[in-house]
């Protein structure tokens, strides 16, 4: 299942030890299957968020972005790839047992040194604990929209987060094989395209009441939250290098990567247009909150929750493990933890706590589209495309053109601009405004 935006909430662990001198493992996974993989790592649900960002940006304004946004993630890529062929070319020419770099973090320190892990490791996981945030955050609203018409007191966010989820999720921390949660994964990704579909049904059901007059272009104060939306649609960085190393046959990545990006591009843009064309101003920040609330909505709002609430703890896993990993190695907790039941008492204890600061943090969102927009402008843009940028730069060396180095250096120090103003838009007008 993907992150709400699209990370892999399947994610590996990016442990903090360094990385270990091995050949790499070749992968048995064919092209469909990554196909699939690639997928399933990018879509979540934050598509559901998209028609609320071209009611922001307007319809022509958010399309553009959608593809820009597409486009760069995809390019950004291939430069990861790039940087840790070179890396490994370089290994194989100095030892005769390469390094393999197994992770976005492993690249991070080739580069930086352990500062660079720590760096890398820390932005994928803030992504991870802001896409956490961001499924309470869609649960809660969408549980709050079942109630709002028959019991106002009950229909508050806040009441689903703290009262169901925070019992739910300390429940489920106590399971410690995902394997036992994973098949909700599956079911999850059903609810999203069935959520999809049925939007869409409505959608085609209003077909005769679409105002083609909607405005393509709403100001500039609705670009940078567009973009930031996309952006988060299209998380799923951390995933690139172990995807490409789970194929048998490597070399065709780029183009399975390449189908993809355009498959889902297509599909985003088609979602955002035709949502916003449906409802227009109307249009809420979780496109599922315009529906009406009969059997087939009700049905997929509660699917959707229920699939979500079980695959949130695959989220929060690789948040888990570091800091399991911190608290097994620093001296007070050794001295704590002293036997097997006090060593247990210690890790559920840093769950618990984990997630009553991630569901404090989510009752205090005032909204879904804003949050992710968020998330998006700032850690998603530094994984997506300032540290790819920065890596390759740095890495490639004096084996890029100048040509190749313009675009590094355009990335880089767009990259930078859109983290700052799409963070100034979303916490000004969007979230300190409401």
């Amino acid at each position: 299942m993907a992150t709400t935006g699209g990370s892999s909430s399947t994610a590996p662990l990016l442990d903090g030890s360094p990385p270990t001198s091995h050949r790499r493992i070749v992968g048995g996974a064919t092209w469909a299957q990554t196909l699939g993989n690639i997928v399933v790592s990018i879509v979540g649900t934050g598509v559901l968020g998209l028609p609320y960002a071209f009611r922001m940006a307007g319809w022509l304004a958010g399309t553009l972005g959608v593809a820009v946004a597409g486009a760069s993630t995809f390019f950004c890529m291939l430069l990861l790839i790039q940087c840790r062929d070179r890396l490994e070319e370089h290994e194989d020419e100095e030892i005769s047992d390469q390094v393999h770099i197994q992770s976005y973090g492993d690249l991070g320190a080739k580069v930086f040194g352990t500062t660079g892990r720590y760096l890398t490791e820390l932005l994928v996981l803030t992504s991870q604990a802001g896409s956490a945030v961001a499924y309470l955050v869609f649960i809660g609203q969408n549980l709050s929209s079942l109630f709002i018409k028959t019991n106002q007191s009950l229909a508050s966010p806040t009441i689903f987060i703290f009262c169901l989820l925070l019992p739910l999720e300390i429940i489920l921390s106590f399971i410690r094989s995902l394997s036992s949660i994973a098949p909700f994964s599956a079911f999850a990704d059903t609810c999203n395209v069935l959520a999809m579909a049925i939007v869409i049904k409505e959608e085609i059901q209003m077909f005769n009441q679409f105002s083609w007059e909607r405005s393509a272009f709403n100001g500039t104060w609705g670009l940078p939250f567009a973009g930031g939306v996309a952006v988060f649609c299209f998380d799923g960085f951390s995933m690139t290098l172990p995807l490409e190393a789970s194929m048998a046959d490597r070399r065709k990545f780029r183009w399975v990567l390449l189908v993809a990006f355009m498959a889902i591009t297509t599909v985003y843009i088609s979602f955002g247009i035709f949502g916003y064309l449906a409802y227009g101003d109307e249009t809420k920040d979780i496109i599922t909150l315009n529906l009406p609330n009969n059997w087939s909505a009700i049905a997929v709002k509660v699917g959707l929750c229920i699939a979500l609430a079980f695959t949130f703890p695959i989220i929060l896993h690789p948040i888990y493990e570091i800091i399991e990993m911190k608290l097994a190695s620093s001296g007070w907790s050794q001295k704590f933890c002293c036997n097997a039941h006090g060593e247990r008492l210690g890790l559920h204890g840093a769950r618990m706590l984990v997630l009553l600061i991630i569901t404090t943090v989510a009752s205090c969102i005032p909204g879904f589209g804003a949050f992710i927009s968020l998330v998006g402008s700032t850690v998603s843009a530094a994984l997506a495309f300032v540290l790819p940028a920065t890596f390759h730069l740095l890495l490639m060396g004096s084996k890029l053109k100048l040509w190749q180095r313009a675009v590094d250096y355009l990335i880089l120090l767009v990259g930078i601009a859109f983290a700052g103003y799409g963070t100034y838009d979303a916490l000004s007008h969007h979230i300190m405004g409401s």
